[in-house]
């Protein structure tokens, strides 16, 4: 799985920690869907770790198409919903 930090990197994800990266994607678009910008901050910034620190970064000038895109770090409940109404 190829996970896109906006702002950052292309990630590649092992199957280890594929569980975990889900786990964290779901607690993401929970918090988005209940419109609870507190727990959607503390999700992504526990998801964007979690990528940040168990995937292996892809270089710079590798082009990918990405399973899952995770919103810039302190990217605002309001900003994604922006995104995602804009078909981005």
């Amino acid at each position: 799985m190829i996970v896109r930090v906006l702002g950052d990197h292309l990630y590649e994800v092992s199957e280890k920690d594929l569980p975990e990266i889900e786990k964290l994607d779901g607690e993401l678009d929970a918090a988005l869907n209940a419109g609870d910008e507190e727990a959607f901050s503390a999700a992504l910034s526990a998801l964007i770790s979690k990528v940040r620190s168990a995937c292996a970064p892809l270089p710079d000038d590798e082009s990918q198409q990405s399973d899952l895109v995770v919103p810039h770090e302190g990217a605002t409940l309001q900003e994604v919903r922006d995104i995602l109404d804009a078909g981005v």
